[in-house]
C-alpha cells in the first residue's frame, strides 16, 4: 500500500472542506496527496454536433479546478507533496481506481448534484461501501484539529480492524482514543422481547467485558494513546452521532 491519500474534488464547498482535511492529514502522515476530479458529461463526442468542443471545454475546465485544489492543498499544508488529475468519468467509479493501492481516499459528504437533503451523497457512499482500502467522509465543521478519535466497536472483525485504524489515527494525532460500544434489548424479527426472560445488568457487563478485552489487544501495540471506555444501552448510531460533537475524528 503506498503512502499516499487520494480525495477527490469538484469545487464544491464539501470538496473544500474535504480537501482541507486531506492535505493535513497527508501533513500529519508525511503521506503524498493526490487530487482526482472527475467529470462526466451528458454528451457523446460522436453523436453530437460540436461534441469534440464540448468535451475540449470539459477538460479545460476541470484541468483549471485541479490547478486550483492543488495550490490549495499546499497552502494548507506546506511541505507536502501534492499532485492532481482531471480524469473523464463517473467520480466513485474514478475514485474507487485511484485509491486501489492508497492508505486513504477522503471525500465530502456531498458534491454538486443530488439532492441536498441527502446527508451521505451518492459518489461518497459508493466510496466508501466499495473501496479496497480504509475511506474518509468529511462532514460537520471544517476544524477537526482538537478532540478526542471516537470509535464504535461491536465484537465483530470489522469492529476490531475500526478499532486499530482509531487508535493508528490517534497516535498521529497526539490525541486521546474512545471507544464505545452500544447494546441493546434482544429482538426476535422486530418483536420486543419480554424483559422477564433476559437479564439486562448481564447485557450490560457482557458488553462492557468484550469491548475492555477489544481494547487491551491494541493497547498493547499503542501503549502512548491514552485509552477512555464508554458503554451505554440504546442505538449504535445515535450514540456515534452524540459522540461526533466533541470529537475530532469518528471512526
Amino acid at each position: 500500500m503506498e503512502n499516499c491519500i487520494v480525495v477527490g474534488f469538484d469545487g464544491s464547498a464539501p470538496a473544500r472542506t474535504a480537501l482541507r482535511w486531506a492535505a493535513e492529514e497527508a501533513q500529519r502522515r508525511d503521506a503524498r496527496l493526490r487530487i482526482v476530479a472527475a467529470y462526466l458529461g451528458h454528451w457523446t463526442v460522436e453523436g453530437l454536433a460540436g461534441g469534440g468542443q464540448l468535451e475540449s471545454y470539459a477538460r479545460e475546465l476541470f484541468q483549471a479546478l485541479v490547478a486550483e485544489a492543488v495550490a490549495q492543498a499546499r497552502e494548507a499544508a506546506p511541505g507536502v507533496a501534492v499532485s492532481g488529475i482531471a480524469v473523464r468519468g463517473a467520480g466513485a467509479r474514478a475514485l474507487l481506481e485511484a485509491g486501489r493501492s492508497a492508505a486513504l481516499t477522503v471525500v465530502g459528504n456531498r458534491g454538486h448534484g443530488g439532492f441536498a437533503s441527502l446527508l451521505l451523497g451518492s459518489v461518497s457512499q459508493q466510496v466508501a461501501t466499495h473501496a479496497a482500502g480504509p475511506v474518509a467522509v468529511v462532514r460537520g465543521r471544517a476544524y477537526t484539529a482538537i478532540g478526542p478519535v471516537v470509535v464504535g466497536v461491536d465484537g465483530s472483525a470489522a469492529g476490531d480492524l475500526a478499532l486499530g485504524l482509531a487508535f493508528e489515527a490517534a497516535a498521529w494525532r497526539g490525541c486521546a482514543l474512545r471507544a464505545v460500544r452500544a447494546y441493546r434489548e434482544p429482538a426476535l424479527w422486530g418483536v420486543d422481547v419480554p424483559q422477564a426472560v433476559f437479564d439486562m445488568a448481564a447485557l450490560a457487563r457482557t458488553a462492557r467485558d468484550e469491548l475492555h478485552a477489544a481494547v487491551a489487544l491494541w493497547r498493547q501495540k499503542y501503549p502512548t494513546v491514552p485509552v477512555e471506555t464508554r458503554v451505554e444501552r440504546g442505538a449504535a448510531a445515535g450514540l456515534l452521532v452524540a459522540e461526533s460533537a466533541s470529537a475530532g475524528l469518528v471512526v
